[in-house]
């Protein structure tokens, strides 16, 4: 059974409204490891710079044994890296506090809980699996009126594992008070799609079937595993980034105009899309691909064979590359297929959404050098719009080039994970995860994972700083596509 979308959001009883400032405490499980290092720490350095969040005590939780000096230390090099400084973020670390404990047990999350003042707002920096314990346990002991629960992706390890998580945090706190992260939902990046979408005559009326051949959302990348084996080697390329974020683009590209941006409106029309996903033709032996790399040169970086990298298990067969075709079965989009694709290790960067356009009718005769067809080009590194258009080139004007007009979209005032927070913080699940959507997610990626699982697909190679495995699963035979 999927989880109902939640009733629309309200106050809490007896708690000030969202957006007030009230004393708040971000506990933050999983402290010691490399996300909170990396981006959660100088996310919340930044915010707290810009003077928002006044108040705000940190308590950082780990199974190591660290004291409040060391913690600390951590949290100010964090902000020093995003060169949060002044009063209040000095503040931030100065009353900061480290406390060791497993925070599967209940005594543990007892002693935690006592030290929070204010509002409080649990960060789950942990792996899934932990944190469902976690989760579970906190159901036991019961949370203060008001807590905001922050969970880091992946949510859960399969549909089944998600449902029941789900379950157990409706028992914790209503669905508006549960934040499921997804960084690339940081607010420059919604934003940037939506207003381009919507607020543009131009474009919206021939983003449908009619007009749109296909459509990518990729994301290559040049960086290795970097050494990230404990989670990677048990996620892979398509749980990582395909199953969370890169569904989560689709859906902001292939979702109709909300009436207005609050989490009610944005979360449903998101929702809707998620609901009428699914594998091209029902065939993910056909339209998906799996691959690793193996050992060679990215970005002036040796890289060794993802199979020979410390602390991955070669037999497990964990892909750094999946690419898979989908099928957006509403009004609009039936008959395009989406390819979402995300490899490491890779030739270059590639991190953007690309519409392509059917080609004209007919292109009168006289008119030469016509080869490729018109893109849109939406860019999240750096944040860019591009438009490949054909016009009559120099010299002769029968000889038509392309051309590629670009915009710079304007940066967001805050890192992802400081506007992220900041939702929190302030009561806005606008750019978080829904719980239905996130089993919906799992939903459309299983049934390529059971066909991985059982050999059907099998695992290519590529050597690090190459293109990946060959032609793109967009170039089948004539007529294939349509099939879906």
């Amino acid at each position: 059974m999927t989880t109902s979308p939640p009733s629309a959001p309200g106050p809490v009883a007896g708690l000030p409204a969202a957006g007030d400032h009230v004393s708040q405490t971000l506990l933050l499980l999983g402290g010691t490891g490399d996300l909170a290092a990396r981006l959660l720490l100088p996310g919340l350095g930044r915010l707290v710079a810009t003077g928002a969040q006044p108040g705000l005590t940190l308590i950082g939780s780990g199974t190591e044994d660290w004291d409040d000096e060391r913690w600390r230390r951590r949290v100010a090099d964090a902000f020093a890296t995003v060169g949060a400084d002044g009063p209040r973020a000095a503040e931030v670390v100065r009353t900061s506090r480290y406390v060791s404990a497993d925070v599967t047990r209940e005594e543990d999350l007892r002693r935690l809980l006592t030290l929070c003042r204010g509002r409080l707002v649990i960060f789950f920096a942990l792996p899934p699996m932990i944190t469902a314990r976690t989760a579970a346990a906190l159901a036991r002991i019961g949370l203060p009126p008001g807590t905001r629960l922050m969970l880091e992706k992946p949510f859960g390890t399969d549909a089944v594992s998600a449902r029941s998580l789900n379950g157990i945090l409706a028992r914790l706190v209503p669905e508006d008070q549960v934040h499921r992260i997804d960084h690339f939902l940081g607010k420059s990046t919604v934003v940037n799609i939506l207003g381009l979408r919507f607020a543009n005559r131009i474009f919206e009326p021939v983003l449908n079937s009619a007009h749109v051949a296909c459509v990518d959302v990729v994301f290559d990348e040049t960086l290795g595993l970097e050494g990230r084996a404990g989670y990677y080697d048990g996620a892979g390329a398509l749980v990582d980034m395909v199953q969370s974020h890169l569904l989560q683009v689709l859906a902001l590209i292939a979702m109709d105009a909300p009436p207005t941006l609050d989490a009610w409106d944005l979360r449903g029309g998101k929702a809707q899309v998620l609901r009428a996903t699914r594998v091209w033709g029902g065939d993910p032996v056909r339209w998906s691909r799996r691959a690793r790399y193996t050992a060679g040169e990215a970005d002036g970086r040796r890289l060794p064979a993802y199979a020979d990298e410390p602390g991955i298990d070669p037999n497990r067969g964990t892909e750094t590359l999946a690419e898979v075709v989908l099928a957006v079965d509403t009004w609009r989009w039936a008959g395009v297929p989406f390819r979402l694709r995300s490899g490491k290790a890779l030739v270059g960067k590639r991190k953007e959404a690309v519409v392509t356009f059917k080609q004209p009718p007919r292109v009168p005769t006289g008119l030469t050098g016509y080869e490729q067809p018109d893109r849109l080009r939406i860019g999240f590194g750096p944040d860019r719009l591009g438009l490949d258009v054909n016009i009559n080139g120099p010299g002769n004007p029968l000889e038509l080039d392309q051309v590629n007009l670009t915009a710079d979209f304007g940066p967001g005032d805050l890192p992802p994970y400081g506007e992220v927070l900041r939702g929190a913080f302030e009561g806005d699940p606008a750019l978080s995860v829904r719980g239905d959507t996130v089993e919906d997610s799992w939903r459309i990626v299983e049934p390529v994972l059971e066909t991985w699982r059982a050999g059907a697909v099998p695992l290519q190679e590529y050597p690090a700083g190459s293109h990946g495995p060959g032609d793109s699963l967009l170039t089948p035979a004539p007529g294939e596509l349509r099939r879906h």
